[in-house]
C-alpha cells in the first residue's frame, strides 16, 4: 500500500478535487472526516458522471466532494492478504482500496498497481520464505525435507512431509504468499493420517 495518501474532506470544493487529481497524477482519492475516518472514495469517473448529468434549468449550488462521492467506502485492513484485496477489488469493481486501522482511520491506500507490484518479487525471496516460514516454522519440518524451486513465481515442491494432511496445508500456505503465481505439487508423505470414508452398502446387499 501507499502510505502518503492524497485525500479530500467532505467539504472540499469540486474544482479543488479536480486540481488534486491532476496535480498528483492520480485517478481517485478517499474522502475523510475530521477524525480521518473514510467516508467514501471519489474518482475522476465520478466527477465526469456528475458533470454529464448536469442539465437542469437552474445551476446547482456549490458542489463539494461529499456531494459527488460514492458511499460507503469499500476498505481493507493492513493484515489482509494481497490475493484477498485483489478478489475484493474484482468483486466490487473498484480500482483502489483505502487501508484503515482498527478504528477505521485512513492509514494508506492500495491500488491495482500496488497489488500487481508484488509479482515482481524475486524468486529467491519467495523460495527463502517458503523454506523458513512455512516448512521449518509452521510445519516444524527440517529445511531439507522439501526441495523448493521457484521460477517466474511458480513454486515447485518435491520431497516428503511427515503426514498426508500436511500436503494440502503446505500447498495452500505457499499459494497465498505474495508473488506466487502457481504451485506445482510433487509432495509425498510418510504416514497417512487421513481416514478413508467407510464403504457404503446398498439396501439389500449382503
Amino acid at each position: 500500500m501507499t502510505r502518503d495518501v492524497v485525500q479530500a474532506r467532505r467539504t472540499t470544493p469540486f474544482k479543488e478535487v479536480v486540481r488534486l487529481l491532476d496535480q498528483h497524477r492520480i485517478s481517485g482519492l478517499p474522502v475523510v472526516d475530521a477524525d480521518d475516518k473514510v467516508l467514501g472514495v471519489l474518482s475522476g469517473s465520478d466527477l465526469a458522471r456528475y458533470q454529464a448529468r448536469r442539465g437542469g434549468p437552474a445551476p446547482p449550488p456549490a458542489v463539494t466532494a461529499g456531494d459527488v462521492m460514492p458511499s460507503p467506502a469499500i476498505t481493507v485492513h493492513p493484515e489482509q492478504t494481497v490475493p484477498d484485496a485483489a478478489r475484493l477489488m474484482e468483486r466490487r469493481g473498484v480500482e483502489r482500496l483505502p487501508v484503515v486501522d482498527e478504528a477505521d482511520r485512513l492509514i494508506g491506500i492500495a491500488t491495482r498497481r500496488d497489488l500487481l507490484r508484488v509479482f515482481l518479487r524475486a524468486d529467491d525471496d519467495i523460495r527463502r520464505q517458503v523454506t523458513e516460514e512455512i516448512i521449518v516454522t509452521a510445519l516444524n519440518q527440517p529445511a531439507d525435507a522439501v526441495r523448493v524451486s521457484v521460477r517466474d513465481g511458480v513454486v515447485t515442491l518435491d520431497g516428503r512431509v511427515e503426514a498426508r494432511s500436511q500436503v494440502p496445508e503446505l500447498v495452500h500456505a505457499v499459494w497465498r504468499l505474495d508473488g506466487v503465481v502457481g504451485v506445482v505439487n510433487g509432495l509425498g508423505f510418510r504416514s497417512d493420517d487421513v481416514e478413508s470414508p467407510a464403504p457404503s452398502h446398498r439396501a439389500g446387499s449382503p
